[in-house]
């Protein structure tokens, strides 16, 4: 397949239903829908295979332009064809589940033509588990019926589909006013009774009052700062990667799109990475949805109460899973030939003693917006920083989850620091009961061999792991963390260092120089680009940071979505998207810029302010 078959990975939209998430093509394709979860197998993955791996799509019969858009403050989205002769828009939706008064999972398709009349093809080509599972389809008096891997779904079609091998086809002809809706049932909602127009009329009411009810009064958003939309449309990122029952987020709801195309760095990234707590935390927090911030914070202590905090794993699914064993697709070729395609991710299996760092620095921002801990709670905490005690000193794989080897990462140290710092600071101010002398000896142990072994004199930085020479992006946190003041000389080398060799083009910023133990490149990390303009605005350059910044901005994809990475020279998307670290990170840098520039957030303040220095310079 060539590689023009594939849509470039910024052209997706998303929709969702706080369960599982579809990605649409500007075609009007929908190329990758995993059911009844975001985590489970999927029913529609041309995204991964674009001859194999089934597709839904309704697009005119005619050449065409589209033009697309979110509908304001939802995940509606919404995608309107030109012709020559004719104008069509076809709006995507899934009600949010346990949200709105309406069954499990239905993905909804209005076909409106507003200047006709207008050829439409319908094409539905569902593939089971991954396209794996042999799928059979029947005609029924309501559409088609589609089967495979015991699993069913039925869809609801306003004209007679023909069915040959597994794949429905049909022809639509809308004149101009008139209206079709195709509905897409799964997950025990084949046969349940539902008002189309009530379904998208209750969507965008939820998706409207959930960004309004951050703020301070109706119809207020609690961020109204000058990258108020960009803001708006990561919030809605961030809930629409939420699962409902839970309140776990995916990292992102696909797997495998490539950081590099063609190579073998595709990673499934439908699970929750514990590292992204205390940031997602913050974010929410400071956009005012104190509800998300309080399930998520709940759901990660029980992840974290364990009897043995060293049991704590970095990854889990969303519903709690811990067998997350990575496997490879082999019969899908990937996108645009990246293979392999993986399901399952081995770094759940990994050591990454930074995690621990950000379970207290999400305990700690809880404990700031009036968060009360119970005694149980406390009990897991003050287990988890005696652990960091005696485990501070391991090696690990990192929060970038390397897969060349263990080693003594610089910001798994800091953020051992971090554990037993705001460990620290909870018990003195609370009261509560700790070893406190053990954990501020432990503290300064760490502290001296950070400044010992990760701060490399000649280079005028911190660099990634003792004794070597590459630099890290994550040596930006190092102030923001509160390890060190912004205004310390070996934190201003660092940030010369990582402009120096991580920057590209005055905007992006890669996470790391060297060698990580897999062939290929990579693109920028979106998220390090966002902790370049966090370092700078926080450290008084908040002109620079904000050039920046809109900089970065320029490169969103056109609905405001954001992938993991970008390519540098092409400006690109690469990894998979849309990411919830980016958008956490724009978020928590349109905050930051804020604050730089006299503006004080709703919220609290960036995470090192807690204690000890104050985030600016005088």
């Amino acid at each position: 397949m060539t590689e023009d078959a594939y849509t470039p990975i910024e052209e997706y939209g998303v929709v969702g239903n706080l369960e599982t998430c579809a990605l649409v093509a500007p075609d009007g394709s929908v190329d990758w829908f995993p059911v009844p979860h975001v985590e489970s197998p999927s029913l529609l993955a041309a995204v991964l295979d674009a001859e194999e791996g089934g597709r839904f799509r309704i697009a005119p019969a005619d050449p065409f332009e589209t033009s697309r858009a979110y509908r304001e403050g939802t995940n509606v989205l919404e995608t309107t064809f030109a012709t020559a002769d004719a104008t069509a828009t076809v709006t995507d939706f899934l009600p949010p589940a346990g949200r709105v008064d309406h069954p499990k999972t239905v993905l909804y398709r209005r076909v409106t033509c507003s200047d006709g009349p207008v050829d439409l093809d319908v094409e539905f080509d569902p593939r089971f588990d991954y396209a794996r599972a042999e799928t059979t389809t029947v005609r029924t008096d309501r559409g088609v019926r589609a089967a495979g891997d015991g699993k069913r779904t039925l869809l609801e079609s306003p004209v007679d589909l023909r069915v040959a091998d597994g794949r429905a086809t049909g022809d639509l002809t809308l004149g101009a006013g008139e209206t079709a809706w195709f509905l897409l049932r799964c997950a025990g909602a084949e046969d349940a009774s539902t008002d189309p127009e009530a379904a998208l009329r209750a969507t965008v009411d939820y998706w409207r009052d959930w960004v309004h009810s951050c703020g301070d009064g109706p119809g207020e958003c609690a961020f109204g700062g000058p990258w108020h939309e960009t803001v708006v449309r990561s919030g809605l990122v961030l809930k629409l990667l939420t699962h409902a029952e839970t309140g776990a987020f995916a990292a992102a709801p696909t797997t495998s799109l490539p950081e590099d195309v063609g190579g073998v760095r595709n990673w499934d990234y439908r699970y929750n990475w514990l590292r992204d707590a205390g940031f997602a935390i913050q974010a929410l927090l400071n956009l005012g949805h104190v509800t998300e911030a309080e399930e998520y914070f709940e759901w990660y202590l029980d992840q974290c109460g364990t009897d043995d905090p060293a049991d704590v794993r970095p990854v889990y699914g969303l519903h709690g899973d811990t067998d997350l064993t990575e496997r490879e697709l082999d019969h899908l070729e990937g996108y645009r030939g990246s293979r392999p395609v993986r399901v399952g991710n081995g770094a759940a299996e990994q050591t990454q003693l930074d995690v621990y760092g950000e379970l207290l620095l999400a305990v700690d921002e809880m404990r700031c917006h009036g968060h009360e801990l119970g005694r149980d709670d406390w009990t897991a905490v003050r287990d988890v920083v005696d652990h960091v005690v005696e485990a501070w000193d391991d090696r690990g794989a990192g929060i970038w989850e390397v897969r060349g080897g263990e080693e003594q990462f610089v910001f798994s140290k800091v953020m051992c620091w971090v554990a037993l710092d705001r460990g620290i600071a909870i018990a003195t101010e609370t009261g509560r009961e700790a070893p406190l002398d053990a954990w501020r000896d432990a503290c300064d142990r760490i502290r001296a061999s950070v400044i010992e072994n990760g701060y490399d004199e000649e280079l005028g930085t911190f660099v990634q792991s003792y004794g070597s020479e590459t630099v890290d992006a994550t040596g930006l946190l190092i102030p923001v963390v509160g390890f060190l003041p912004f205004d310390d000389d070996r934190v201003r080398g660092t940030v010369d260092a990582v402009e120096r060799r991580l920057a590209e083009n005055e905007v992006f910023v890669r996470r790391y120089d060297g060698d990580d133990g897999l062939p290929g490149s990579e693109g920028a990390f979106v998220l390090c680009s966002c902790w370049l303009v966090d370092a700078l605005a926080l450290g008084g350059r908040a002109a620079e940071a904000r050039d920046r910044f809109e900089s970065l901005l320029s490169a969103v994809g056109p609905l405001g979505l954001v992938a993991e990475e970008i390519d540098t020279e092409t400006g690109e998307h690469l990894g998979n998207y849309p990411q919830a670290f980016s958008h956490i990170g724009l978020i928590n840098s349109a905050l930051h810029l804020g604050l730089a520039e006299g503006r004080d957030p709703p919220g609290p303040k960036p995470m090192g302010a807690r204690l000890g220095d104050p985030i600016l310079p005088e």
